[in-house]
């Protein structure tokens, strides 16, 4: 009978976290269609500036009506939006003209995904760690070093953050390059040193969102850690002649490790968002750049398409904290 109603319990909770998810992504495909238009500025306008003397206003026209400017917004503009949507065409881009929106996206991601990877890891693996050591050891010296950087760190934009790597790593010391994913020509060269130039463009981008990851991450750890040390099961097993080591393997990390768990799961769908100034600082031909360059051209449909994966990564991400939290601690299915 208990383990019906263990049973019940997870089933209506993944419902209830199922709906919220649906609902969600109902109201984030309603204002991604929306927030770009109402952004002043004509996407016609800004595309054909350039060649402004030579365009007629007939041939201005001619090129909203092709893009399907011309229409209404609601419910013209709106329901074809909804329509192609749904069936995963996402459109074609105002500025790469002739290029799918969809296209567009998969050809950037992988280097979003590499950047986003690669900083993810190296965070979770220091700032977790460096957390759990501060909160265990409280009032030490790692535990004031830990503490104050990560709050610096954490508190820091990245953006700043990213140009001051910059400054000292690329332009003073001269160590590594300040933009780009590869150097001009490195297509000639062998595959261990493609590899290798790939490497060191990636160092000072990665870096930049791994710090501000790692802030985040030793906060949390710490203070769960902090306040796992005073629960009264801990005071149990030091009284069973527990060892330290024993402690904080068997009853400490892993309880100390529900909101932690929780932030890692909400920062795969978080960072996403969070890596478009840092690649738009170091020009990092991922996301985040073409979201900077679809923006200045009031590129609706590239806009709608990244905010769209945006959201949904983000969506996804929360629901997974909700569905992992819900096993790994029982008292929320209640």
């Amino acid at each position: 009978m208990a383990t019906g109603i263990l049973k019940s319990g997870r089933g209506r909770h993944a419902r209830s976290v199922l709906i919220r998810a649906a609902v969600t992504l109902a109201m984030v495909a309603i204002l991604n269609f929306t927030l770009f238009r109402i952004v002043p500025g004509d996407p016609a306008d800004l595309l054909l500036a350039g060649a402004r003397s030579s365009v007629t206003a007939e041939q201005l026209e001619a090129q909203r009506r092709s893009w399907g400017l011309d229409r209404p917004l609601f419910p013209d503009q709106f329901l074809n939006y909804l329509s192609t949507t749904v069936q995963g065409n996402l459109g074609y881009s105002f500025k790469y003209r002739g290029q799918r929106v969809g296209d567009l996206l998969l050809e950037r991601l992988p280097a979003t995904i590499v950047l986003i990877g690669l900083a993810q890891l190296v965070a979770i693996i220091s700032g977790v760690m460096l957390g759990i050591y501060a909160g265990w050891r409280r009032g030490g010296v790692i535990d004031r070093i830990a503490t104050g950087l990560s709050l610096t760190l954490y508190s820091t934009p990245s953006f700043w953050l990213g140009m001051i790597l910059v400054v000292i790593f690329s332009t003073g010391l001269g160590w590594l390059p300040g933009y780009g994913a590869y150097s001009p020509g490195i297509a000639d060269v062998g595959p261990l040193d493609w590899l290798a130039d790939r490497i060191r463009h990636l160092l000072l981008p990665a870096s930049t969102l791994a710090l501000g990851l790692i802030g985040q991450y030793v906060v949390v750890a710490r203070a769960a850690m902090s306040d796992v040390v005073t629960e009264d099961y801990m005071v149990t097993a030091r009284a069973k002649g527990l060892t330290s080591g024993q402690m904080l393997m068997r009853h400490a990390f892993r309880n100390a490790m529900l909101p932690v768990a929780t932030l890692v799961t909400l920062n795969l769908g978080y960072v996403v968002a969070g890596a478009i100034t840092v690649e738009s600082v170091f020009a990092w031909p991922g996301v985040g750049d073409l979201t900077v360059e679809a923006l200045n051209a009031r590129d609706y449909p590239t806009l709608q398409g990244i905010f769209l994966l945006l959201g949904v990564s983000i969506i996804v991400a929360n629901l997974v904290a909700d569905l992992a939290y819900g096993i790994l601690d029982p008292r929320v299915r209640q």
